[in-house]
């Protein structure tokens, strides 16, 4: 049983004491269900109750997996673990790409581990995106998006981790990456 670093923001969000949830959703079979049914559960409780719903029906079917056993914080449903870290950067969401890309182009490995083929980037009108597949079978993507006038919001996130050891080893990894910039 691991106890989920975001109770209290649950309980505050939903009105509802954290044993209220797990009383709950082990009553409908939570130690059973899959993460598609606790979350519709979960949602069917805070529908009515909450404009969020869906993202805190999410955050409350993660933290019961994590308080049964069945997850590890910082790992997905599919069982590979996650890492994200951002950062604001003094500029726009072109400036912020073109100097994420000028510290980071020619390289042929991150933190050890090489690239599967060249990164790619792309664009919309409200985001620019940088993308990175890693040899090892995890992903890397770095979204930016305009916070307020000079200022972009850059979030790397790294999906298809190993272990919650490797989590831990990339969040230094790219808070120190940001660091450079």
């Amino acid at each position: 049983m691991t106890k989920a670093s975001n109770i209290a923001a649950i309980e505050k969000a939903t009105g509802t004491g954290w044993d209220a949830w797990v009383e709950f959703l082990d009553g409908v079979g939570g130690q059973e269900l899959t993460h598609q049914d606790l979350a519709r559960h979960a949602h069917g409780q805070l529908l009515q109750v909450h404009p969020n719903a869906g993202w805190w029906a999410q955050n409350v079917t993660v933290a019961h997996e994590q308080h049964i056993g069945r997850r590890q914080p910082g790992q997905s449903c599919d069982g590979g673990f996650a890492v994200g870290v951002s950062r604001t950067f003094g500029g726009s969401m072109d400036e912020a790409l073109g100097a994420w890309c000028a510290l980071v182009d020619g390289r042929g490995e991150v933190s050890g581990i090489p690239l599967e083929k060249e990164p790619s980037t792309s664009a919309t009108g409200k985001w620019r995106y940088w993308r990175a597949a890693l040899a090892d079978g995890s992903r890397v993507s770095l979204d930016i998006h305009q916070k307020a006038p000079g200022k972009a919001g850059m979030g790397i996130n790294h999906t298809k981790l190993d272990s919650a050891e490797t989590v831990e080893h990339w969040r230094a990894f790219w808070r120190g990456l940001f660091k450079e910039l």
